[in-house]
């Protein structure tokens, strides 16, 4: 029996159990994956100072994220098709999330519903994630169906106007259901655990969108209207209008540059979200560590600053922490635990990213995340 002790050990059995098709959709950048693998190389460049002889009894990770309390700065991100990496996987997730007590993000491009997520978590509030789409009626309705499910905070990503283009995803024929070539017939034939997983749920399509959109009812012509909705005419004025129908707690995620931090404030926004989209679009760009101090000192004063990209451990946590991000996402940590062993593998995420985010900050001469800053990296490691 393979004993897990980290985020890798997770991926390397994902790999094994998840289809091809789904683990190299959530596995994989656009073109040549450079900001995909800078997003975690960079972490490993800075590097911290361990201290000695402090006391490091009564530890706490505790914090809170736009004001709700939270076990540690950490939420599960958004991200599209996880019902497909594990049957059921947003419903899993999120229960996860409920029971360490994080905040869980569902996905516009979800399996499984917000009404699904909500019934099966208790009604226990998670966020949502809205892709802006040319039918706005259709996201009028969307918003009121987060507002419904008790969703305790929207989150609005701007990234995503248009899609980049991610290589594995055409070479594998990225389809759900998947499409039954005989290299994925193949390949699903030694998934046999998936398989079954997936035949005990009636979760295959877009939850969020079939049955909720006019002539929208199976995968056929799911995936056209999907094709054509997303709006490359996306705008700080969407921006207005959203907030106001929403009318609770906005994050805005896809931010990296600084005029556009200072635009997230002028919207109104409660936070935003240092991001890439883990890569997965601009290829090239700068990886969120590099980008997040820049934006720290331009607008932290002004609006919470989280981030997200490239984290694999408690340890990036702690540095995204030291750098001046109030909270922090993790999309393939989870993925890959949930792939691997569908909630119990994300339970396993998330007790090894706490323990390991809990140890080094001691190590570093902290017992409280509210002391944590960027003394506690070695000078001239770091982005600045």
């Amino acid at each position: 029996m393979t004993v897990i002790t980290n985020i890798e050990d997770l991926r390397v059995l994902a790999k094994k159990r998840v289809p091809r098709m789904f683990y190299d959709y959530a596995d994989s950048g656009s073109w040549t994956e450079s900001t995909y693998r800078a997003n975690e190389s960079d972490f490993q460049k800075i590097k911290l100072r361990q201290r000695v002889a402090v006391n490091m009894e009564n530890r706490s990770t505790a914090t809170t994220m736009i004001g709700q309390p939270v076990a540690m700065p950490v939420a599960i991100a958004p991200t599209g098709l996880t019902g497909m990496q594990h049957a059921d996987g947003e419903i899993l997730a999120a229960r996860s999330a409920k029971k360490f007590g994080i905040p869980f993000t569902l996905s516009t491009m979800s399996i499984c519903s917000i009404e699904d997520v909500a019934k099966e978590t208790g009604g226990h509030p998670f966020w949502f994630q809205l892709y802006v789409m040319k039918d706005r009626g259709f996201i009028e309705r969307l918003i009121d169906r987060a507002k419904a499910a008790n969703c305790s905070a929207l989150m609005l990503t701007l990234d995503l106007q248009i899609i980049g283009q991610r290589h594995k995803d055409l070479k594998n024929g990225l389809s759900a259901p998947p499409k039954p070539t005989l290299a994925n017939l193949i390949n699903l034939a030694t998934k046999l655990r998936w398989c079954l997983g997936m035949a005990g749920t009636r979760r295959r399509g877009f939850g969020n969108i079939m049955g909720h959109v006019s002539g929208v009812d199976d995968m056929g012509n799911l995936a056209e209207w999907t094709a054509k909705q997303f709006d490359p005419a996306l705008n700080w004025g969407d921006v207005e209008w959203i907030k106001k129908r929403w009318g609770g707690k906005l994050i805005l995620k896809g931010i990296q540059d600084v005029e556009d931090a200072r635009l997230a404030v002028d919207s109104g926004a409660d936070a935003l979200i240092v991001s890439n989209h883990g890569g997965r679009q601009l290829d090239g760009a700068e990886s969120s560590i590099r980008a997040l101090p820049q934006i720290v000192a331009a607008v932290g004063k002004e609006i919470e600053i989280h981030m997200d990209g490239g984290i694999r451990s408690g340890q990036d946590v702690l540095k995204a922490r030291a750098l001046g991000a109030q909270g922090t996402y993790i999309g393939r940590a989870f993925l890959y635990g949930l792939g691997a062993m569908g909630e119990a593998g994300v339970d396993k995420v998330l007790e090894i990213i706490h323990k390991e985010l809990d140890l080094t900050m001691a190590f570093c001469g902290h017992t409280n995340i509210a002391t944590v800053d960027k003394r506690i990296l070695l000078p001239g490691t770091y982005p600045t």
